[in-house]
C-alpha cells in the first residue's frame, strides 16, 4: 500500500502569521513575466481562487488578499525534512514535488496498529507541527494521489480503485490542462467516463502516456515509486514510550542495537562496511550519523566504539531537544566475510589493527582526510602517486609496487614534492639547456654551487593536446647546503618562440626539496 502526504500551508511549506483569522492568503511565483498563485489556504480557496490564477485576477476577486512570495528552495528543504521524519514509518519514502510524498507502507502498517492508525498518526503529527495535511492509501501511488486531491483520509481496498475514483472529475488525474480540456470537450467529465471508453480510443486521442497514467489510477497497472534513499541491507531500531535525552541512555541504546545488528548479519555470514545511525526527535527533527569501515565489521563492540568516536568529534553536538522517541541503526553496505587464519599469521593481526586505527581516525576527522598513496603508470612527477581514502584502498596500498631506489645513488625524486610547482626568478642560465647560476625563491637569493642534470621529461602529448611544454629538471645545491629540484618549462629555440619566431626567455619553477 502507498500513502501520499501533501503539505499545503499558506507559504507552500511553513505556516505564516495572518493579519486576521479570516484573511485569505496566497503564495505567488513568477511565471512568464507574470505573478501567479503558487499555493493558497482554505480561506482563499473559498473565494474561488485556484493555483495558477494570475495575481491581478485574484486581487480583483478578493481585494483584501494577503500575498507572500514563494521560496521554492526553502519549500524543497522543508519537504525533504518531512521525508526524513517519515522514515520512522517506512524506509521507502519518495518525493512527489512540489508538496507531496509517497510512502510505501507494505508490510509496515501492522507495526502501528493497521492502516487506519498509521494514517491517523501521520496526519495528526504533521498537523500538530503546523502543516495542512491531506492523505490517502491505495494499492498504487497514482490512485492514492488522484483520490487525495478530492477526499482526505480515504483508504481504498485492493480491487476497488476504479469504483472509488470513478465519480471524481477528470482534473483529479493531474494530466495537464491541455488533456483535461480535451477530455471535457469530448464530453468526458469524470474519470469513470474516461475509463468506460476503449483504451485504444484514449491512446489515439491523448497518447499512450495518458493511457498508462489512467490504468495506474484505476489500479490496472503498477506504479512503482523511486525512494529517496536505497533500502539498507539490515535495520534495527528502538522505540521509546517516553522520549529519552540523556547521553547514558542514548549510548546504551546504540550498544544494544549494534549487538543486535551484528547478530543479524552474522547469521548470513556478512559484515558491515557502512553504518548509519538515525535519531528521531519528538519535534520532527531527524539527525543522521554515518560511519564507514575499511573492513567488514563483525563485532558489536567495534560498531559501538566507532559511533562513540563519531559522537565525540561532532562540531555540532547531538541535540536531543525534548528527547528522541526513536533510534535506528542500519547497515547500508555489507559484504560477505572471508574467514582468515588469525592464530599463526602475524600479518593478519597487523592489518586488522591498522584498519581499526584508520576507522577510528576516519570516524573523528572524516574518511577523506585519511589517505594512502598508490603508484600510477606515468612519468609526470605530480601524477606519479594518487591519494585515495585509506579505508577503501588499504589492501592495494599494502601490496603496491613502488620503484626501488638504486643502491649507492642519491634519490632521483625529492622527499617533499609541492602540489603545484612554485615560480622562481632566474636572471642568467646557460642556453640552450644549461642550469641557472643563481635564482630567487620566496624573496631569498640562492647561489648555485652544485648541479646534477638535466633530466628531460616530455609531457603526455596524447592527453595534453600538445599544450604542455617539455621540462628539463635539475638537482641543485646552493651555498647554504639546501638541495632543490627545479625545472625549466619549455625547450629553448624550439618550444619557446613568440609569434614572430624569435626565442623567448624560459620560465623556471621549483618542484620539490630534498632532505
Amino acid at each position: 500500500m502507498l500513502v501520499e502526504n501533501v503539505s499545503h500551508p499558506a507559504s507552500g511549506a511553513l505556516p505564516l502569521p495572518l493579519l486576521s483569522d479570516d484573511a485569505p492568503s496566497v503564495v505567488v511565483i513568477k511565471e512568464h513575466n507574470a505573478l501567479v498563485i503558487h499555493s493558497l489556504d482554505d480561506a482563499a480557496a473559498g473565494y474561488g481562487l485556484t493555483i495558477g490564477l494570475p495575481l491581478a485576477n485574484a486581487r480583483a476577486i478578493c481585494p483584501h488578499l494577503q500575498v507572500y512570495d514563494a521560496d521554492v528552495a526553502a519549500d524543497a528543504r522543508t519537504l525533504n525534512d518531512i521525508a526524513d521524519w517519515c522514515d520512522r514509518f517506512t524506509p521507502l519514502v519518495a518525493l512527489d514535488a512540489p508538496h507531496g510524498l509517497f510512502l510505501d507502507i507494505t508490510g509496515c502498517a501492522h507495526l502501528f496498529g493497521g492502516e487506519v492508525q498509521i494514517l491517523r498518526r501521520l496526519c495528526d503529527a504533521l498537523t500538530a507541527q503546523g502543516f495542512a495535511v491531506s492523505a490517502a492509501i491505495a494499492s498504487t501511488s497514482i490512485c492514492a494521489r488522484t483520490m487525495n486531491r478530492h477526499v482526505h483520509g480515504c483508504i481504498i481496498a485492493d480491487g476497488e480503485e476504479a469504483e472509488a475514483i470513478g465519480p471524481l472529475p477528470v482534473s483529479a488525474l493531474g494530466a495537464g490542462e491541455a488533456i483535461t480540456s480535451g477530455l471535457r470537450r469530448a464530453g468526458l467529465k469524470t474519470i469513470g467516463d474516461v475509463a468506460a471508453r476503449e483504451r485504444h480510443e484514449i491512446t489515439a486521442r491523448f497518447g499512450a502516456a495518458f493511457t498508462t497514467h489512467l490504468e495506474q489510477a484505476l489500479g490496472e497497472g503498477d506504479a512503482p515509486i523511486s525512494p529517496r534513499k536505497p533500502l539498507p541491507d539490515y535495520i534495527v531500531e528502538q522505540r521509546f514510550a517516553e522520549p529519552v535525552s540523556t547521553e547514558t541512555v542514548i549510548s546504551a541504546t546504540l550498544s544494544r542495537l549494534a549487538t543486535t545488528l551484528v547478530a543479524s548479519m552474522e547469521k548470513q555470514g556478512k559484515g558491515a562496511r557502512r553504518l548509519e545511525a538515525s535519531f528521531f526527535r519528538t519535534d520532527g527533527v531527524v539527525r543522521m550519523l554515518e560511519v564507514d569501515t575499511g573492513q567488514a565489521v563483525t563485532r558489536g563492540a567495534v560498531v559501538d566504539r566507532l559511533f562513540r568516536e563519531r559522537l565525540d568529534a561532532l562540531s555540532d553536538p547531538l541535540d536531543p531537544g525534548f528527547g528522541f522517541d526513536l533510534i535506528r541503526l542500519s547497515a547500508s553496505r555489507t559484504e560477505i566475510v572471508v574467514q582468515q587464519q588469525r592464530d599463526l599469521d602475524a600479518h593478519v593481526h597487523d592489518n586488522d589493527e591498522l584498519a581499526a586505527l584508520i576507522d577510528r581516525i576516519a570516524a573523528r576527522i572524516g574518511g577523506k582526510r585519511v589517505v594512502v598513496h598508490l603508484p600510477q603508470d606515468t612519468h609526470i612527477p605530480e601524477r606519479a602517486a594518487l591519494a585515495v581514502p585509506a579505508q577503501h584502498h588499504l589492501a592495494a596500498a599494502t601490496s603496491a609496487d613502488w620503484p626501488a631506489r638504486i643502491s649507492g645513488e642519491p634519490p632521483l625524486r625529492p622527499l617533499r614534492l609541492f602540489d603545484r610547482p612554485e615560480p622562481i626568478k632566474v636572471p642568467v642560465a646557460t642556453v640552450p639547456d644549461g642550469p641557472p647560476h643563481q635564482f630567487t625563491w620566496r624573496r631569498a637569493l640562492h647561489a648555485v654551487v652544485r648541479v646534477e642534470g638535466p633530466e628531460r621529461i616530455a609531457m603526455e602529448w596524447w592527453k595534453e593536446d600538445g599544450k604542455t611544454l617539455t621540462r628539463d629538471y635539475f638537482r641543485i645545491e646552493d651555498a647554504e647546503g639546501l638541495r632543490f629540484w627545479i625545472f625549466r618549462d619549455g625547450l629553448y629555440e624550439s618550444e619557446l618562440r613568440d609569434e614572430e619566431g624569435r626565442p623567448m626567455p624560459a620560465n623556471w619553477f621549483v618542484h620539490g626539496l630534498f632532505a
